[in-house]
């Protein structure tokens, strides 16, 4: 999508369509011709409230040929995730009667809503919203694509001034539909393999680091939760390492870790899951998936910090060689003097049995600060609905700044705790732990079992079970994979920049 600026009057504009954001119950400024069309209108058709949309015919009142009023909701109320929702629903009105070209007004005097962040809401959400997942379809009849976007600018802002913040959110809305592209792929198109060509795609592209651990590089390393949830698929699990310099590293900067659970396709193995709905455990590799859109959108921002992407890749298929309720089995150990053993309770329990290794490795790497993301568990989704993800961890600085994160962004964290009772509901009488507390406080339980590969560590687990795909239309989120987390990590990492590198001894510009 083309973007461009203009900094002329928004309704002496020739065009399709220009879009008029408004606050509930508060005139709009304007030319009389502007005045006479909303005279027309009732209370009812338009007021400004949140989610309101009218689409107006000027009928050569304006020079523009359509007016799309789009409401933002009480001003006192208004933040910038009102504006991209707005947005959003506006760019799939367009898109849905058939529009290509638009002209969109940036409001500059909105109270905490600074105009460069206001437009780059707006760019971010009209990219989220108008993405399509069409790459099986036949059909040539696709919906019409928005292809050119022109930004009004107020009289006393310059393109120059908001550029920065336009570059970024499409870098960040890129790297979050290059995730959702791949997310909503299915279990036969992408396999651990698949995925760890995708990581080496992304590394050529953007000089990263990438090392794959095939199944016998597992088998040296002693990669034993890898191994045995994927025992039972004819595709080989695989662990993807990917590795981000920034232009000026420090001398001896150890990296923050972002680990990824990516289950390619996730049947449960020998504890079956029911066959409804079975079909979207393809979203099962969100988490790593959002970490490579995370790596991507970091190096294309340059962002001044190194990073470690871990995912843990496995497909969890029954068959003859599938691992069993029962079984008691030995993480990946490093450079410990032995790894640790989990009793396997139901095998559907799978994500933190690869995301221990994952951790375990990153840890032995030297990480810094360690992020996980997994659709962990469908307790989460029970505790917090399909709004918000899981937090928990053993860091309570870094689940604040992240919770912070998911507030700015949309995608929003909600801590839970992790007590040390909760622990104890793990124990095990034949192995260090099980893979399963039981039915209460899942989710938790789920976390408590991932913090004994941390040790001191300062870690977050975020649990998107309920928050990596959609099964309805959202403001911009169509159905399907939704790229979550890549947004909130690049959020905290540009936030974390200045302190870490100070820290760190890295070089400031």
């Amino acid at each position: 999508m083309k973007i461009s600026f203009a900094s002329d009057a928004l309704f002496s504009w020739q065009s399709p369509v220009v879009v008029v954001f408004a606050t509930k119950n508060e005139p709009l400024a304007g030319p009389p011709a502007l005045q006479t069309l909303l005279h027309q209108l009732t209370h009812e058709e338009f007021d400004g409230s949140e989610k309101k949309l009218l689409l107006l015919h000027t009928a050569g009142q304006l020079p523009a040929e359509r007016l799309l009023l789009v409401g933002l909701g009480e001003t006192k109320e208004l933040t910038l995730e009102t504006v991209r929702r707005a947005a959003g629903l506006a760019a799939k009105k367009l898109r849905d009667v058939g529009l290509t070209r638009a002209g969109v007004q940036i409001r500059a005097d909105l109270p905490d809503c600074p105009v460069a962040d206001f437009a780059g809401a707006v760019v971010e959400a009209v990219s989220l919203a108008t993405y399509q997942f069409n790459q099986f379809k036949t059909s040539d009849n696709h919906s019409t694509q928005l292809e050119s976007l022109t930004l009004a600018l107020p009289t006393d802002v310059t393109a120059s001034s908001i550029r920065a913040a336009i570059d970024r959110a499409r870098i960040i809305a890129d790297a979050t539909n290059y995730a959702r592209s791949i997310g909503n792929l299915p279990g036969n198109v992408v396999t651990p393999a698949v995925l760890a060509h995708y990581a080496r795609q992304l590394a050529r592209q953007y000089r990263l680091k990438c090392t794959i651990l095939n199944q016998a590089a597992l088998r040296r390393g002693q990669f034993g939760g890898l191994l045995a949830v994927g025992g039972g698929s004819t595709h080989e699990p695989h662990l993807i390492v990917l590795e981000y310099q920034p232009p000026t590293p420090g001398r001896h900067a150890s990296p923050i870790a972002l680990i990824g659970k990516a289950i390619t396709f996730d049947s449960g193995g020998i504890s079956l899951k029911p066959s409804e709905k079975m079909d979207e455990m393809k979203f099962d590799k969100c988490g790593g998936v959002a970490v490579l859109g995370t790596l991507r959108a970091a190096a294309e921002l340059r962002l001044p910090i190194p990073l470690l992407g871990v995912i843990a890749a496995a497909e969890n298929l029954p068959s003859a060689t599938s691992y069993r309720p029962g079984d008691i089995i030995t993480s990946y150990r490093g450079k410990e003097k032995r790894g640790v053993t989990i009793e396997v309770l139901n095998t559907d329990a799978e994500g933190r049995i690869v995301l221990c290794d994952a951790l375990a490795y990153a840890r032995q790497r030297g990480a810094r600060t360690m992020i996980d993301l997994a659709t962990l568990t469908g307790a989460c989704v029970v505790a917090l609905g399909p709004h918000c993800a899981g937090l928990l961890g053993n860091d309570l600085s870094l689940q604040e700044q992240l919770r912070a994160a998911g507030q700015r962004t949309g995608d929003r964290v909600w801590p839970l705790p992790l007590w040390p009772e909760y622990k104890e509901m793990i124990k095990s009488d034949v192995a260090d732990h099980k893979n399963t507390g039981g039915r209460y406080g899942g989710a938790i339980t789920a976390a408590a079992f991932l913090a004994r590969y941390v040790g001191d560590t300062p870690w977050a687990h975020i649990d998107i079970a309920g928050t990596a795909w959609t099964s309805e239309e959202k403001p911009y989120h169509p159905k399907g994979a939704t790229g979550f987390g890549i947004r909130l990590l690049v959020d905290w990492l540009s936030r974390s920049c200045g302190p870490l590198q100070q820290e760190m001894g890295i070089p400031q510009s």
